[in-house]
C-alpha cells in the first residue's frame, strides 16, 4: 500500500507541475525536459506514469474536469434551490477562467495549442452533458421546461455556446456586438427550452456577468433582442 500511495503522489506532482508548465510557457512551448526538471526527477520515472507529453496533457484535463464536475454536481443536488437558480450557479461553477486563471484560457486559446484546446472542449462537453440534462428532466417535471427532447435541447445549446462563445473570448467585439450576441443566444435557447421569451434572461444573464463575456453588462440591464 506504501508503494502504491507513493506512485500516486508522485503522478499528482507531475501533473501539478505540468498544469502550471502549460499555464506559463504553453502545452506546445513545454517540453519533457521542462516537467523533470520542475518534479526533480529522472526520465524513467516520468515515463512510468505516462508515455507521453500527451499522456501528461490528457491527465491534466481529465483531473481538470473532474473538478469542475464535481462542483456542478454538489450544485444540482441541491434540491432546496429552484431548477433556474441551480442551472445559473452549475454553468458558473463551470467557469473554467475562474477555477486556471487568464494565463491558461489564453494560452488554451491559442493556434499553437489547439490539441489542449480541443481535448478539454471535448472532455467538458461529455461530463456536463449528463448534469444539465438532469437539471432540464427537472424542470420539465414542474411544468417550467417544455421539451420532449431534453438531451437534444441541451447538446444543441452547449455547442451553440460554445462555439459562439467561445469564439467571443479570444476576438475583440464591440459592446454592442457582444450584447446582441448573447441577446441572440437568449432568444433561441428560450425556443428550445420551450419558455415564454423573457423567460431565462435573467438567469442566463447571470451567467454571463459572472464571466469574461459580459463584462460590459450592467447588473439592472441586459441586452435587447431583435430590435
Amino acid at each position: 500500500m506504501r508503494i502504491v500511495k507513493e506512485a500516486e503522489e508522485r503522478r499528482e506532482e507531475i501533473l501539478d507541475a505540468a498544469e502550471k508548465l502549460f499555464a506559463v510557457k504553453g502545452f506546445d512551448n513545454t517540453s519533457t525536459g521542462d516537467i523533470l526538471d520542475a518534479v526533480g526527477i529522472a526520465r524513467g520515472t516520468l515515463y512510468y506514469h505516462f508515455q507521453s507529453k500527451e499522456e501528461i496533457l490528457d491527465g491534466v484535463i481529465q483531473r481538470i474536469t473532474a473538478r469542475l464536475m464535481g462542483d456542478a454536481s454538489e450544485i444540482v443536488q441541491q434540491k432546496e434551490l429552484p431548477v433556474l437558480e441551480r442551472l445559473t450557479k452549475t454553468i458558473l461553477s463551470l467557469n473554467v477562467e475562474s477555477k486556471l486563471g487568464l494565463e491558461i484560457m489564453e494560452q488554451v486559446h491559442r493556434p499553437q495549442n489547439a490539441l489542449m484546446h480541443q481535448k478539454m472542449q471535448a472532455s467538458l462537453l461529455a461530463g456536463i452533458h449528463p448534469i444539465l440534462t438532469e437539471l432540464v428532466e427537472e424542470g420539465i417535471g414542474q411544468g417550467i421546461f417544455h421539451t420532449q427532447y431534453p438531451e437534444s435541447v441541451v447538446e444543441m445549446t452547449i455547442l451553440y455556446a460554445n462555439t459562439a462563445f467561445d469564439e467571443l473570448s479570444v476576438t475583440g467585439l464591440s459592446p454592442e456586438q457582444r450584447e446582441r450576441k448573447i441577446a441572440g443566444f437568449i432568444y433561441n435557447l428560450e425556443r428550445l427550452m420551450g419558455v415564454a421569451e423573457g423567460s431565462l434572461q435573467e438567469a442566463i444573464l447571470a451567467i454571463f456577468r459572472g464571466s469574461r463575456l459580459g463584462s460590459n453588462i450592467k447588473a439592472n440591464q441586459g441586452p435587447k433582442c431583435c430590435e
